[in-house]
């Protein structure tokens, strides 16, 4: 089968080389074609594509991201509802989100941004501490990522909660939410919010001035989502009246993030350039056989998302 690279901004063939040259045998991999049509052309690996990318492959049936995030495939505007989007689950994935966000959740519950402020000031002052079992941590996104990151917070005593758009079976450690009514009842015991949801019509502009004011004062937000959740001056503004004692960032809607943008000397915000965690080019490659192996059989490829959901 014959799959195409297609990417406005990343070296596909150079990034994924070494997968490509070990699959060589089951999936031939071409270049993207930037004029007429290729009717061969049934599966593609995308990352950002050109708008008019797929009108050149009448035959697709599928394409794969090489994440775990698929909306810049979705939003593509010449993708036809009927090609399946297929996304990267890699547990490798979610153990380096994981590790991530929980070091920022005790980053915060041991107030170690308050102790860098005191060395800078040679200030030797014990700061009270808090129990994990005082700080709760809210979960927006309850995917594969949102159980392992749920799963080691409590574990390590923090009390968790996890909001999805729909009910979704929960162990003990987590209290689930889900619907609007749910994600009221969450953000009003959250001290922490963890930001894992996709991006959506519905999720964009999520975190904003009104949903900071639903958590607790004083709350912590850890954004790893996607940087469109994200209101960029109500979170500033959060700050500012203290409603929010800091943020930590690793992804924003302009990427490289301006060196003009606030965010950089704000005394209150960590960032991190869209670092969280990387899918293994490993598992990029195990997908694209997967799913050349389903389309060859007639099947659906595993993880296809929902394309009315968009995930």
């Amino acid at each position: 089968m014959r799959c195409a690279l297609v990417s406005r901004s990343l070296d596909l063939r150079g990034y994924l080389a070494a997968e490509f040259a070990r699959i060589a045998d089951r999936i031939e991999i071409v270049d993207h074609r930037r004029n007429g049509k290729d009717t061969d052309i049934r599966l593609a690996v995308a990352w950002h594509p050109p708008d008019d990318a797929f009108e050149h492959y009448p035959n697709l049936q599928a394409v794969c991201s090489i994440g775990a995030g698929v909306d810049n495939i979705v939003r593509c505007p010449s993708l036809r509802p009927d090609i399946d989007v297929v996304r990267i689950v890699d547990p490798a994935q979610a153990q380096m989100m994981s590790g991530f966000v929980v070091w920022h959740v005790i980053w915060h519950q041991r107030r170690f941004a308050a102790y860098l402020d005191q060395q800078r000031n040679g200030i030797w002052r014990r700061l009270s501490q808090r129990p994990p079992q005082s700080v709760p941590v809210g979960i927006l996104g309850y995917g594969e990522i949102g159980h392992k990151v749920a799963a080691d917070l409590a574990l390590l005593g923090f009390p968790i909660m996890a909001w999805s758009r729909t009910a979704k079976p929960t162990p003990p450690s987590v209290r689930g939410f889900h619907g609007t009514s749910g994600l009221d009842a969450l953000l009003g015991e959250t001290e922490v919010l963890v930001n894992l949801l996709p991006l959506t019509d519905e999720t964009r502009g999520i975190l904003n001035r009104e949903l900071f004011g639903r958590i607790r004062r004083g709350g912590y937000l850890i954004q790893v989502g996607r940087g469109e959740h994200l209101v960029d001056e109500d979170l500033l503004a959060a700050l500012e009246s203290s409603q929010l004692e800091g943020a930590a960032l690793d992804v924003f809607a302009a990427e490289p993030l301006p060196p003009e943008h606030p965010f950089w000397r704000h005394p209150r915000i960590v960032i991190t350039p869209h670092d969280a965690s990387e899918v293994r080019v490993e598992a990029v490659a195990a997908t694209l056989v997967a799913t050349a192996d389903a389309i060859r059989s007639g099947q659906r490829p595993p993880f296809a998302i929902d394309r009315q959901r968009g995930y």
